[in-house]
């Protein structure tokens, strides 16, 4: 070996470098330490020198993985040195990837796309990853592109490289968020899906089963990437794995391991550990795709093996868990038997058959509190089961209650245990079942009175039956009674019930009874914090004088806390799932420890509360339910009127449609009636040309007869209409003479004060509408002459034509049809000439209304234009005597004047002194502009 490192240092030509290495290479295997230890810096160093020749490089490359490498053969490896080997292998990779660089370059010689050296760098980096995954993780994530370019493996034709690709990205994304998100967003869902579907799904090979881990590693509690799996539309592509036959005998064990793997790939998306927001979305997608649909249909197929039957229970569990439609879904499901029943029932059936195998009994456990997991609909059906109305009385069917019932009192300790904690779940958070619950009777044995299920729990609990037994039984009783005043009461009814709880506290018993005395002080417990003080002798003051006389305070709590300090308890309160190496270890139910945990303070604190506090805490509780009492009230008014709205949306909805189909009606029959018409118009224009060789003699005489009679009566209606209209052509004339009038007058006041102009104004604006009126009048009374013409033509018509049509249908022989055709159209034409007439009289009386109106308007001008010219009058004689004073005063100026020039006094005229003061006030100007 020394040798051989030597000329792989020292050789220049690459022939004899090449031999040393393949001879390196064929050592490696047996004397693998020697190997490593020497010619690891010299085989690094070829890796780094000799890139350009593949041979080399693939030679080096495998030497480097049988020295690192554990996956030695099996005869090779001996019991004692294994360890030995396991610590070989992870040296030799701390010592090669001390070096950061390294790892880089064998990142380069992976892009290589030559066979050679491709696949043993692929083999030597698994490797590498197998023994010291976290820090080859960080020095890959580092690397530019370090992830992308091992991503490409997955798309090599060659399927020996994708193969162990898929098992590089193995252990390249174990326990590593941030390359699994990387991996997943780079395309790997898509590829590793394309290739389990190459394969050939489920019945494919180990590949699928590697491709299956993969994505396992991508998906398990990493949210980002299931939410990227699920909002890819990844989930529908998954459907197709589930399909089975009819005939599921002989499946391979391949088969067996690749249909559990995607069971737990399903689980992985759905599993209770996720967001609550995520598994939901999971779950809705999974049943519109049928995904859910495809699992109950192997739930109830027949031959599958039970490993697989009781992962697909598991699977089913998860899948409807919590999701309100799929638990839906689930209840309706039946099984293929003759009468068919629902699925359900035949797992429970399984689960309280003691020869079924321990793990399929508590997958349907599982499988059952799931189904009822926030399910109160499902709660509530599994307890109508068992009240006495809906009990089936002939026994044909047995009901899911009826198999809890006998799976709670049968021989078997682990259908006991069973059936009572599937019975606490179909009571969890659930008060009114509690209280229905309560009504349940069960006959015991011929000729005795029926006993209450709460009885005979009580009583086979008093017997002394097997641990797992009772500690089923207290898990039930303590649910049932938790947070139901009426159960607790129902309970501390029977009076053996306290001194058995209070004995089995008080006694010193060994390891296996104090998990038993611990749910007896729970049970007591919730027995005080939930008592309502209705009986006398237990009221919460007594019990507790009760367990400070009989038992302690410090030992009730002290065995109180012996529950949560139990090891099984501790189990299982991590995860939802019954999980229990034996039958033995079944003791504690999940949901049981969060009530425990709940309780186990309260009832603590109760123990030591005074009773003024307890009264206190009551008062508390009553405003606290009235409260609640209220707020129900109010959602169940909001309720309601939700209900109210939708029902009025939808008759809004219905009427809107009606409204339309109406409306499409209508324009339908607008337009036959439009047809109808035209049809009409060219039938009336054939009737005047083709009468005269259609019809009979002695017909159209009696047709004439009638029309006549008609057209008198129109004649006799037309002059009516005449004389109306000169009537209203003279009233009108009488109207325009007066408005013409007052006009004149008007126009004659035109020169009074501009105080009455105002009025004035608004009186000729008041004619001027008028007029406007009378004109309309007119024009209407006009197209009523029109009209009245136009029908007086039509008369004329008629009458030519029932002259004329006497001697030539004489010779004519018409059908009876177009005479009754002729009929109806006379008929259809005389009631137009009636409705026209109607039309007419409708017209008048508003023209009458009309004439009536401008009547008074005129009569109320004449007052105004009246009352105008009185005002005038007055103004024009207040004018005249004015005047008069006026010319008195100066004709006695003139003569006071003319006396005081003959007394010798000076006096100025009016010009004089008017021009005078002009001059002062020039003056004074001129003297401001100077200063």
């Amino acid at each position: 070996i020394q040798k051989l490192c030597d000329r792989v240092a020292s050789s220049t030509l690459l022939d004899d470098r090449r031999d040393a290495v393949r001879a390196l290479k064929s050592l490696s295997k047996k004397y693998r330490l020697e190997v490593g230890i020497q010619a690891m810096e010299h085989l690094i160093h070829v890796l780094q020198t000799d890139r350009s020749d593949s041979e080399i490089i693939g030679y080096a490359l495998d030497t480097l993985y049988n020295v690192i490498s554990n996956d030695l053969e099996e005869e090779e490896q001996e019991e004692n040195s294994a360890k030995q080997v396991d610590d070989l292998g992870s040296q030799f990779t701390e010592i090669f990837i001390k070096q950061q660089e390294n790892v880089t370059l064998l990142l380069t010689l992976v892009e290589e796309f030559d066979f050679h050296v491709r696949w043993p760098g692929v083999k030597l980096l698994t490797s590498l990853l197998k023994q010291q995954g976290p820090q080859v993780q960080q020095i890959i994530l580092v690397s530019p592109m370090g992830v992308s370019r091992l991503m490409d493996l997955l798309a090599d034709s060659r399927e020996v490289i994708r193969n162990d690709g898929v098992l590089l990205l193995q252990q390249l994304t174990k326990s590593n968020a941030a390359i699994q998100k990387i991996v997943a967003f780079e395309n790997a869902f898509e590829r590793l899906l394309d290739i389990i579907t190459e394969e050939g799904n489920s019945d494919g090979g180990i590949v699928v089963e590697d491709c299956l881990l993969l994505l396992q590693n991508l998906l398990k509690n990493n949210n980002s990437n299931q939410n990227f799996f699920k909002e890819g539309s990844y989930i529908q592509r998954m459907k197709p794995w589930f399909e089975v036959g009819d005939d599921n005998c002989g499946w391979s064990a391949q088969k067996v391991t690749n249909l559990h793997l995607m069971l737990q790939l399903v689980r992985v998306l759905v599993s209770p550990t996720n967001p609550p927001g995520a598994t939901s979305s999971c779950q809705k997608a999974m049943f519109h795709c049928g995904l859910l649909q495809q699992l109950c249909t192997i739930l109830m197929a027949t031959g599958v093996p039970a490993d697989i039957l009781t992962e697909t229970i598991n699977t089913v569990s998860e899948v409807i868990r919590g999701c309100q439609t799929n638990q839906d879904y689930f209840a309706s499901v039946n099984a293929p038997s003759n009468p068919p029943r629902p699925a359900i029932v035949v797992l429970l059936m399984s689960m309280v058959n003691e020869r079924q195998p321990f793990v399929l009994r508590c997958a349907v456990l599982y499988c059952f509190q799931c189904f009822l997991y926030k399910n109160q609909k499902g709660q509530g059906e599994i307890v109508s089961t068992l009240l006495p109305s809906t009990i089936d009385a002939t026994g044909n069917s047995v009901s899911a209650g009826q198999l809890l019932c006998g799976g709670l009192f049968s021989t078997d300790s682990l259908s006991n245990w069973c059936a009572a904690v599937a019975l606490a779940h179909a009571l969890q958070e659930n008060a009114t079942l509690k209280e229905q619950l309560l009504r349940v009777q069960l006959a015991t044995s011929i000729g005795n009175p029926p006993v209450s299920l709460l009885q005979q729990c009580t009583n086979i609990l008093s017997q002394g039956s097997k641990v797992q037994t009772r500690v089923g039984l207290l898990m039930l009783l303590c649910t049932w009674l938790s947070n139901c005043s009426i159960a607790v009461t129902h309970f501390l009814h029977n009076p053996a019930n306290v001194p058995f709880l209070t004995g089995q506290i008080a006694e010193n018993l060994g390891e296996e009874e104090q998990l038993v005395q611990g749910l007896c002080a729970l049970l007591l417990g919730i027995s005080i914090y939930y008592n309502d003080n209705s009986l006398e002798n237990y009221r919460k003051e007594k019990l507790k004088q009760l367990i400070e006389k009989r038992i302690g305070r410090e030992n009730f709590i002290e065995k109180l806390g012996f529950i949560s300090k139990h090891e099984l308890y501790s189990r299982a309160a991590q995860k939802p799932q019954p999980s229990f190496s034996s039958p033995d270890h079944m003791m504690f139910d999940h949901e049981f420890t969060k009530l425990v945990k709940e309780l186990e303070g309260v009832i603590s604190k109760a123990i030591y509360k005074s009773s003024e506090e307890d009264k206190k805490e009551e008062e508390v509780k009553k405003t606290l339910e009235q409260h609640d009492n209220i707020v129900t009230h109010y959602k169940k008014v909001i309720r309601e009127q939700d209900q109210e709205l939708e029902e009025l949306k939808q008759r809004i909805n219905t009427l809107m449609s009606q409204n339309e189909q109406l409306q499409a009606t209508v324009t339908q029959q607008v337009s036959q009636i439009q047809q109808h018409k035209d049809q009409y118009n060219l039938l009336k224009v054939q009737l005047g040309k083709d009468t005269q060789h259609h019809n009979s003699h002695g017909d159209t005489l009696q047709m004439n007869g009638v029309q006549t009679e008609e057209v008198s009566k129109l004649k006799e209606e037309l002059e009516e209409w005449k004389n109306k209209h000169e009537l209203l052509q003279g009233q009108l004339k009488e109207k325009d003479s007066v408005i013409e009038k007052l006009n004149s007058s008007q126009l004659e006041m035109g020169a009074t004060e501009q105080s009455s102009q105002t009025s004035k104004f608004g009186g000729l604006e008041h004619s001027n509408e008028l007029q406007k009126e009378l004109e309309m009048l007119r024009s209407q009374i006009q197209l009523q002459s029109v009209e009245i013409s136009k029908l007086q033509m039509e008369n004329q018509k008629l009458q030519v034509m029932n002259t004329t049509a006497d001697p030539l249908l004489a010779d004519s022989g018409a059908t009876a049809a177009t005479r009754s055709e002729l009929e109806g159209r006379l008929e259809q034409e005389i009631k137009e000439l009636k409705s026209q007439v109607k039309a007419l009289s409708e017209e008048k009386e508003s023209l009458k209304q009309h004439l009536d109106s401008s009547s008074s308007t005129v009569a109320i001008l004449q007052d105004e234009k009246s009352k105008l010219q009185r005002e005038v009058a007055e103004s024009k004689k207040e004018q005249d005597d004015l005047l008069v004073l006026l010319a008195d005063q100066d004709q006695k100026i003139s003569a006071l004047k003319i006396k005081l020039k003959d007394l010798g006094v000076p006096v100025e005229d009016e010009d004089d002194t008017e021009s005078g003061d002009q001059g002062d006030e020039d003056e004074d100007g001129d003297e401001e502009e100077q200063d």
